[in-house]
């Protein structure tokens, strides 16, 4: 209740007390529906051939779009192999499928040649789904789409809440989803994840096309679709996290040692490396440099019961990156590399460089208000620091067009991005 005066007494420019404007807020907000349970109750796991060849059968009878879906235990185990596959047709209704129990879902993907599969953030689902031997033949992408409208929030269950008014739990997202038999109220979790999925992308389809980015958005999916496997990092133990603490090389070593340890031991063990040797431990190691594995397990980091274990082998990493030769030991700078250096070092080492970024900065920055897209999404940041540190000669639309488009830019992102950068460009130069 927003008041007990009359309604014309409420527009003569009094302000509201805290209270009843505190009440009119949340009258005002959407209300969100909460989906608790699936329109066909939750399916049985499909975990042996009879049970997917009549998945298979009931699918390729289906019409319209698929949703789709997959979970991994990030976190628990190594790598980012798909534990949980979810699909949902009309017609079909929803199969859960282990992909454990089946690891060749080749006959299912057979069964949807041609037809649109819809996943919200298919990037992190689609290398997992490829080792399933599951192909789709195009996508549709919920949470690119959400993104190219604009959308404060694009995760799965906020753009359900606003454009659809449902609410969706997400308490088991990060739970360990290579457990079996996996738990009743886990599935229905899952199901509940393709529920309604079909349904979203007509929504952001059709405002997709309102507003004039639905040939954006198609260049998007295909992209994520044919993009290739991501390229191994070189020199991957840098990612540890905290090394910018070590400044010299001998300590360098021992992290590297000790990374590569735990990586093969987490291999070994499929468990995630995190859980096998966290990264605390491997920087306080490199930090003490221990010489023995009473020293090692003095450490707090390796007082635990599982690290005390194995501290024998973290112990013969440590030996290992003592004992290398100078000529053997990891540069301090990091790998040689074709990326322009920190933008922060660009005024010193080339200010015309800092000068075109800084123009083309600002100019993306104003485009992206002004199309209601994240900057990131008009144009990848790595690919403009290298346009502005490196550009082509001479600096204009067709030249910068190669450019971007080697880059891997799409399309409709040079169109829109190109004639900004250009003018931002002829601005540093006029200076």
């Amino acid at each position: 209740m927003l008041s007990d005066r009359p309604a014309d007494d409420a527009s003569d420019g009094a302000t509201l007390d805290p209270a009843t404007a505190a009440s009119a807020e949340t009258d005002a907000a959407p209300v969100v529906v909460p989906l608790t349970e699936p329109a066909d109750g939750i399916p049985p796991l499909v975990d042996t051939p009879e049970d997917l060849a009549r998945v298979v059968a009931a699918f390729e009878a289906g019409t319209g779009p698929v949703a789709v879906d997959a979970e991994r235990a990030s976190g628990y185990r190594y790598g980012q192999h798909t534990y949980l596959v979810q699909l949902r047709r009309d017609g079909a209704g929803t199969a859960l499928i282990d992909p454990i129990a089946l690891p060749d879902l080749s006959t299912l993907s057979d069964a949807l040649i041609g037809v649109e599969w819809v996943f919200h953030a298919a990037s992190q689902d689609l290398p997992g789904l490829l080792e399933q031997n599951l192909h789709p033949s195009r996508i549709f992408d919920t949470e690119l789409g959400a993104r190219l409208l604009g959308l404060d929030r694009v995760g799965l269950a906020a753009v359900v809440a606003e454009l659809l008014g449902l609410g969706l739990a997400k308490e088991h997202s990060a739970v360990d989803w290579s457990t079996r038999p996996l738990p009743e109220q886990w599935l229905r979790y899952a199901a509940l994840d393709v529920e309604v999925l079909v349904e979203l992308r007509e929504i952001i389809a059709e405002r997709l096309a309102v507003a004039g980015k639905a040939e954006w958005a198609a260049q998007e999916f295909e992209a994520v679709r044919l993009a290739p496997p991501a390229t191994p990092r070189v020199e991957p133990w840098r990612r540890v996290s905290g090394l910018h603490a070590i400044h010299d090389a001998r300590r360098l070593a021992v992290v590297r040692a000790l990374w590569t340890t735990r990586e093969e031991n987490a291999r070994q063990r499929d468990i995630s490396p995190g859980r096998v040797l966290p990264d605390t431990a491997i920087l306080a190691a490199a930090q003490a440099l221990p010489r023995s594995v009473p020293q090692l397990v003095a450490l707090p980091s390796y007082s635990g019961k599982g690290t005390r274990r194995r501290a024998a082998l973290w112990q013969h990493a440590i030996d290992e990156g003592l004992a290398l030769p100078e000529s053997e030991l990891p540069s301090v700078r990091g790998p040689r590399s074709d990326a322009p250096p920190p933008p922060r070092a660009w005024p010193d080492r080339d200010p015309a460089a800092a000068a075109r970024l800084a123009a083309a900065r600002d100019a993306v920055a104003t485009l992206s208000n002004g199309v209601a897209v994240p900057a990131e999404n008009l144009l990848q940041p790595d690919l403009l620091r290298r346009l502005c540190w490196s550009p082509p000669s001479p600096l204009d639309a067709a030249s910068i067009g190669t450019f971007l488009h080697a880059g891997g830019a799409r399309q409709w992102q040079i169109d829109v991005v190109t004639p900004r950068l250009v003018a931002a460009f002829a601005v540093t130069t006029a200076d």
